[in-house]
């Protein structure tokens, strides 16, 4: 686990190297087909070398739940163990370990249906005006979205609908499932966040270089019902080239609002790998990404858990 930009690739890869390995990508982006340059995405000669699960798995215009996203890696996880490998978890969707590590709450599935409904609501009141009629049934909810959070206000009012019973009030009920293996947890952390920073930097630099803009033009000619609310376009750089392409920001604000909104992602990431790490259950072992023998360091920790 670890921030954006943080090298867990370039580690994965010499994990991949040195241990029977199979990568499951935990990157709520990277499961979306055709967004390679802004989900830096490992090239096809990278995923030859160690291949991944859960990338490139949907449509970009189509969408995939948290519950989803943990049956696959369950699934995977018992396949690989039986094969005799190590089923080894990359990436920096907090809330996709969250699911494992913690197990989910007892909510109902998505309703196709219900979800027209709010739709309907929001073409008439726009998403403000289902934002309010949300904060009316789950105030506690409510005021923890902005108003036009399109996805999440439709979740919360969705469940609602279904069940009778605010969000709020599902998520006070123990969770579900918690994760039945023993994992090997290991969280790359910089030293100094100023170096992170400069890291994120270029490498946004890098995909603007590499056509990230042209992805996303072609993105909305191959997918026409493709629109900025969507999970897929809500991805940090996508969100931002949309509305350069819309004609709402320049070029430069682009790159600006693009770099401050990784950085921002990035301090959240960090945020939650600390509230992990402060959990003695959890043993959480942490280790300096910018320290130059990071992959000796990791691999040696390895190595002495699995012969325990």
């Amino acid at each position: 686990m670890g921030p954006t930009a943080s090298g867990k690739t370039a580690l994965c890869e010499k994990l991949v190297q040195a241990f029977d390995c199979e990568i499951i990508s935990v990157d709520s982006a990277q499961i979306y087909k055709h967004l390679n340059i802004g989900t830096a995405k490992p090239d096809p000669d990278f995923l030859r070398r160690a291949p991944h699960h859960l990338i490139d798995i949907i449509e970009p215009d189509t969408a995939y739940s948290v519950a989803q996203f943990r049956e696959d890696t369950l699934k995977l996880v018992t396949a690989i163990a039986a094969r005799g490998r190590i089923p080894l978890l990359a990436g920096g969707t907090m809330m996709y370990f969250k699911s494992l590590i913690e197990g989910l709450n007892d909510l109902p599935a998505a309703d196709p249906s219900t979800r027209a409904k709010i739709d309907a609501m929001a073409l008439t009141q726009g998403w403000p005006g289902v934002h309010k009629t949300l904060h009316e049934v789950d105030p506690v909810t409510a005021l923890r979205l902005a108003p036009n959070d399109q996805q999440r206000i439709q979740r919360a009012l969705e469940i609602y609908l279904l069940t009778g019973k605010p969000l709020s009030e599902h998520l006070q009920s123990p969770r579900v499932n918690p994760f039945t293996f023993k994992p090997i947890q290991i969280a790359l952390n910089p030293s100094v966040r100023s170096v992170l920073h400069k890291r994120i930097q270029s490498r946004f630099d890098e995909m603007l270089g590499c056509g990230l803009i042209d992805e996303v033009v072609g993105l909305r000619q191959r997918y026409p019902l493709l629109n900025a609310q969507m999970p897929s376009m809500r991805c940090v750089g996508y969100r931002q080239v949309w509305q350069y392409l819309d004609g709402n920001i320049d070029k430069v604000t682009l790159r600006e609002q693009s770099i401050v909104a990784t950085r921002q992602l990035a301090k959240r990431q960090m945020t939650w790998l600390r509230s992990l790490q402060n959990n003695p259950l959890n043993r959480l072992a942490s280790f300096d990404c910018l320290d130059e023998r990071l992959t000796d360091q990791v691999i040696h920790h390895v190595q002495q858990l699995l012969k325990a």
